[in-house]
C-alpha cells in the first residue's frame, strides 16, 4: 500500500489532501496472479541513479506502478513532465494532487540527456494534468520531443498525455511535434467517470484521439482502460468500439490497483483468462495492437509494441 504522508526532504503533508477526510476503503487481498518481484536489481539502481541525476520524474515512481522493477532493470523508464503535482483528483491515481509549481524551461533538455544516458529505443513521455496553463502544458511537450530529437535522432518518442480538456489548439501542438505514438487513457467506463475520474469528460477524451488522427494519420494512437472498477462486460466493449470509430490503433487493458485505502477499492480482481478473451474480442473489433493483462500498463513493453504495430503497417502498404 502506498503511503499518504510525502514527508521526503520536506515538512509532511497529505500526499492527496482531498482524500486525507474520506473514510477508508476495503482492500481485497491480491491473487497469485498480481505477485511481482521487489525492485533490488543493480539496472533498477542504475536507472534511478540517472533519474535523479537529472532532477526528473516518473509516473513509474509517482504512480506506484507494479512493474517498476522489471522495466527499470531493463533501463526503461517513463518520464513524467511538468512536475510531480497533479490539478485533477481521481480516485484511481497516487500522484500528488495540488497547485503545481512554474515549468522548469530546462526540463526538456534534462529528459533528453537521460534518453541518451539509458540508451532508450524508444522513449515513453507522460505529465501531469495541468490546468492552470492556458494551452495544458501542450507546449512543453512539443518542446520534449523535439529536444529528444535533437538529441537521439534515432529514438522513437510516444507521449502519453492529459486530455487537454478545454484547452484549444493543444493537440494541433503536440501533434506538429510528430511523435511516433499519441496515447491518451480512458482510464475507465463512461458510467465510472464521476467517482473514478471526475475533472474529466469522457467523450472529451475520445474526441482528442480522433482529432490527432484527423491532423496526422501516420501517428499512432493509442487509449486504454483500467478494469476491477465495477464495469459491466458489455461497457468495456462499448469503450473498444468508441475508440475504433476515433480510430485508435492500439488498446491497453489492465487490473486496476488500489494505491491507498482512501482511493476508490479494487471491486474485482479478473482473471488472466478474462483478459486473453477481451483481448481476442478487441482484436475482431479491428485493433492492430491490443495489449490486456493484469499487470499491463499503458507503457509496459511500449517499444516492443510499437516496433510490432510499425512492422504490421509496413506489412500492408
Amino acid at each position: 500500500m502506498a503511503l499518504l504522508i510525502d514527508s521526503v526532504g520536506r515538512p509532511a503533508r497529505p500526499r492527496h489532501p482531498e482524500k486525507a477526510h474520506r473514510p477508508d476503503q476495503p482492500v481485497l487481498a491480491k491473487p497469485d496472479w498480481i505477485r511481482v518481484k521487489a525492485p533490488v536489481s543493480a539496472g533498477y539502481v542504475e536507472t534511478r541513479r540517472i533519474v535523479r541525476a537529472h532532477d526528473l520524474h516518473t509516473v513509474c515512481e509517482e504512480a506506484s506502478c507494479p512493474n517498476i522493477g522489471e522495466c527499470w532493470e531493463a533501463k526503461h523508464a517513463t518520464f513524467m513532465i511538468m512536475g510531480d503535482t497533479c490539478t485533477r483528483a481521481c480516485a484511481f491515481c497516487n500522484v500528488k494532487t495540488g497547485l503545481p509549481g512554474p515549468l522548469d524551461p530546462g526540463e526538456p533538455e534534462h529528459v533528453a540527456a537521460a534518453t541518451e544516458k539509458l540508451g532508450l529505443t524508444h522513449v515513453v513521455v507522460t505529465s501531469v494534468d495541468r490546468d492552470d496553463l492556458d494551452d495544458g502544458g501542450a507546449a512543453h511537450f512539443a518542446a520534449v520531443i523535439r529536444a529528444i530529437r535533437a538529441r537521439c535522432p534515432e529514438t522513437t518518442v510516444e507521449v502519453l498525455t492529459p486530455d487537454f480538456l478545454r484547452k484549444s489548439d493543444a493537440a494541433e501542438v503536440v501533434a506538429a511535434a510528430r511523435p511516433d505514438v499519441f496515447n491518451h487513457t480512458l482510464e475507465t467506463v463512461p458510467s465510472k467517470y464521476m467517482s473514478v475520474r471526475p475533472g474529466a469528460r469522457y467523450f472529451a477524451s475520445i474526441r482528442l484521439l480522433q482529432h490527432v488522427k484527423e491532423i496526422d494519420a501516420q501517428i499512432f494512437t493509442k487509449s486504454g482502460i483500467m478494469v476491477g472498477l465495477g464495469e459491466g462486460r458489455s461497457e468495456v466493449l462499448q469503450v473498444m468500439d468508441d475508440l475504433r470509430a476515433a480510430e485508435v490503433d492500439f488498446l491497453t487493458i489492465g487490473q486496476y490497483l488500489q494505491p491507498s485505502r482512501k482511493h476508490h477499492p479494487v471491486l474485482r480482481f479478473v482473471p488472466p483468462d478474462e483478459f486473453k478473451e477481451l483481448a481476442a474480442v478487441a482484436y475482431a473489433k479491428g485493433f492492430s495492437m491490443v495489449a490486456a493483462s493484469p499487470l499491463t500498463r499503458s507503457s509496459h513493453h511500449a517499444g516492443e509494441d510499437f516496433a510490432r504495430l510499425k512492422a504490421l503497417r509496413a506489412s500492408h502498404q
